[in-house]
């Protein structure tokens, strides 16, 4: 019975979500890892805000599953911690703990720190932000990259430079409207995702606005979606692929007692430098 158990990878569900580059882009990691390691994979699709189905669900009990991959638990760590109690093995993606939690992530706060010294480089002082989903934990870390790069520049933030999109393309429209007709307009937006950069796209155009020249900007992801854009994005390339990948790769050697845990691994991201962003005339 051990040899029929499988891995399953949870997913949490959000508009979209089967259409997600994110969700398309762990899938593609863990199922390439799945089939060289030679195991079985079941996704299972949880709800965004209620994790009950963590420790009550078939889909990941003992008697079936040899581990747990979770794609993003939404800053759940209550229900996290009840499911460790089932002694079933697990890796958390998209999120870095101190505590003793096996985990794989991105360095968000540091890639959004990047795109802001980028942004300062190219003489822009007037930097505003449409923030992802602040209940993930890389929402929030962009958020908290470019605040900090904010303040190590000695640059001010107003409180309306900072909108919220929420990972989703009617909030990030919303967002860059708000942003594009303040008085004191920003020169130019770090959006954290290229979806809601690509809002900021299609409003500026509708504002009579041209990217870069009256406005520059950066997404994050490296989303391909993005080649449909009239101006080549900037953005940062994160490598989730390899997340999924490392994430069962590493959750098979702990099955396998080939690692010991926690495991935790932090990922770089990659600065791209496209034609989004220009030198601000002054």
């Amino acid at each position: 019975m051990a040899d029929a158990k499988f891995y399953t990878l949870v997913v949490p569900r959000f508009e979209d979500v089967f259409h997600s580059f994110f969700a398309s882009e762990v899938i593609k990691g863990v199922t390439a890892a799945a089939s060289r390691l030679k195991v079985d994979i079941l996704i299972h699709i949880t709800e965004k805000r209620k994790h009950s189905d963590w420790v009550t669900s078939d889909s990941i009990t003992s008697e079936y599953v040899k581990g747990v991959i979770f794609a993003d638990i939404d800053q759940d760590k209550k229900h996290l911690m009840e499911f460790a109690k089932t002694n079933i093995p697990y890796i958390v993606m998209n999120n870095y703990f101190s505590e003793d939690i096996n985990c794989i992530a991105i360095d968000n706060r540091k890639a959004a720190m990047d795109v802001v010294e980028y942004l300062v480089k190219l003489g822009h002082a007037k930097i505003a932000t449409i923030a992802g989903d602040l209940s993930t934990q890389a929402g929030e870390a962009r958020l908290e990259g470019y605040k900090q790069a904010m303040a190590k520049y000695g640059l001010d933030v107003p409180k309306s430079y900072i909108q919220e999109g929420f990972f989703l393309r009617t909030p990030a429209r919303v967002a860059a409207k708000n942003l594009l007709n303040l008085e004191d307009r920003p020169t130019a937006i770090f959006a954290a995702s290229d979806v809601m950069a690509l809002e900021v796209v299609d409003e500026a155009k509708a504002e009579g606005l041209r990217i870069p020249w009256d406005i520059s900007l950066v997404g994050f992801d490296d989303n391909p979606v993005a080649g449909y854009s009239p101006v080549r994005l900037t953005t940062v390339g994160q490598p989730i692929v390899e997340m999924g990948r490392l994430a069962l790769e590493k959750l098979n050697q702990i099955v396998t007692a080939k690692e010991k845990p926690p495991i935790k691994v932090v990922l770089p991201a990659k600065l791209i430098k496209r034609e989004s962003t220009l030198v601000l005339n002054k």
